[in-house]
């Protein structure tokens, strides 16, 4: 008896939490319904309640006290999902060892990042809030849906999101521990010896307590159990599958590499984030089942990223790899419908190919398409609002909603979310240095804006 009231206690804090969260009622009226999945409606409504849209058709008329957002020669669409970001955080690297899988990025949200708002001004509803590149196996990351406004880390969280980490091959580890510590990684092999060897360890430490949880039900028995290492526990959930793999990644060789080390270990939960050479092992990443999370148009930042195409979306996309247009950048993560626009320039993909990539693709890679991605009944009701076609070069947001929720209306949007950075403002060098080994603007960049703006 005890043990029921005790869940129904814990039942009860966990829905007093997730009743925090604000879920909202709407009536869109006559937009052109962009839903991704299901075809384009135009003059067509949608009906929201209590934060999941429960309808959409023609004529729907507004139940009492409901907010109706006249949609009239506009466009609505699913919310865009950023798959590799790192809004609402303040530092992101734990560069301390060449594996941290026990840190975690949902224990550093910020709610008051005004980044996160001006998302909302992009159409930006659910983000991946990511660790850095600077190990080979960085830390856990957070799926976040950009509740801004709430004071509370914990809302921002999209609650039943599945696990993730971050992985990262190539210069990024090697600089940082083997350039600047002097330890292994030094080289892209000591990369695959690192990761390889962090499996062997996990599969070892999941071996012992799986031993030890089934001697213990035997009578009698009185042995101590294994000593508990959160790193090797997170580490065992990878290969147990409880956790998605994202990888930072540029070139073909390094990409087949961990394609054959997760085949040894029987991991099959990978997206690679870059992917800038993606293009040339196209039909292997689709045979294995990998994702791709890549830039529209972003190389040759640095030498590992000479070699690219604007064209690797749609060859990913056309070889039948789920792949998806990423920011990792707080600025041109309000622009991502202009990125996915790219593709139809550069491989001529279908307006649902280009807008999948920044909608209904990144929610599969984030393991929560069943609740986001689409416009469909039943679904959360994450929604942007454009004035024109959202792959148009002049459209602009004008609503995003969250969870049914106006968390971004254009017309009413506040002068102070729109301060000028004042150019004498001194700049915390500290945090530009953790920040800058996020993934893309690495090696020479930093030297070269310190050069330039004589940042010291």
């Amino acid at each position: 008896m005890k043990k029921i009231l005790y869940s129904v206690a814990l039942l009860a804090v966990a829905t007093l939490g997730y009743a925090q969260v604000e879920r909202g009622n709407l009536l869109i009226k006559n937009g052109t319904v962009l839903t991704v999945t299901k075809g384009t409606f135009e003059n067509t409504d949608v009906l929201v309640k209590d934060g999941k849209i429960s309808q959409i058709g023609k004529n729907i008329a507004a139940p009492a006290g409901v907010k109706v957002i006249d949609a009239s020669g506009q466009f609505v669409m699913p919310g865009i999902i950023d798959a590799h970001s790192h809004a609402g955080l303040d530092a992101i690297n734990e560069a301390t060892a060449p594996v941290t899988a026990e840190v975690f990025t949902g224990d550093g949200l910020n709610p008051f990042q005004v980044g996160l708002y001006r998302a909302l001004g992009g159409g930006v509803t659910t983000i991946h809030a990511m660790h850095g590149s600077a190990n080979a196996i960085g830390g856990q990351c957070e799926t976040i849906k950009l509740r801004y406004g709430v004071k509370n880390a914990d809302d921002l969280r999209m609650e039943g999101a599945p696990r993730t980490i971050k992985f990262a091959l190539g210069e990024n580890p090697t600089r940082v521990h083997g350039g600047g510590n002097g330890i292994v990684p030094r080289t892209r092999m000591g990369v695959e010896f690192v990761i390889r060897e962090s499996f062997s360890k996990a599969r070892e430490y999941r071996a012992a307590w799986d031993k030890y949880n089934k001697a213990k039900t035997q009578k009698g028995f009185r042995g101590a159990p294994p000593e508990y290492n959160l790193r090797l526990e997170t580490l065992a959930d990878i290969l147990k599958g409880d956790i998605i793999i994202h990888c930072h990644s540029y070139r073909a060789d390094e990409i087949s590499m961990l394609l054959n080390v997760c085949k040894d270990f029987g991991v099959k939960r990978l997206v690679f984030q870059h992917v800038n050479e993606g293009f040339k092992v196209a039909p292997e990443l689709a045979k294995f089942g990998a994702m791709a999370s890549v830039f529209a148009d972003w190389w040759a930042y640095k030498f590992e990223v000479y070699y690219s195409t604007a064209y690797n979306a749609a060859i990913l996309t056309r070889n039948g790899v789920v792949t998806s247009i990423n920011s990792d950048d707080g600025e041109l993560m309000r622009h991502l419908y202009h990125e996915a626009a790219k593709t139809q320039k550069y491989g001529a993909l279908t307006d649902d190919e280009a807008l999948a990539l920044i909608t209904l693709n990144p929610a599969k890679q984030l393991g929560i398409d069943a609740r986001v991605g689409s416009l469909e009944v039943g679904k959360e009701a994450d929604i942007a609002i454009f004035n024109a076609h959202p792959l148009s070069s002049y459209t602009i947001p004008t609503f995003t909603v969250v969870d049914g929720v106006v968390r971004f209306d254009r017309a009413k949007d506040p002068d102070d979310m729109r301060i000028y950075v004042d150019p004498t403002q001194a700049v915390d060098m500290a945090t530009f240095r953790d920040r800058e080994q996020g993934d893309h603007c690495l090696d020479g960049a930093e030297e070269n804006l310190v050069n330039i703006f004589g940042l010291n």
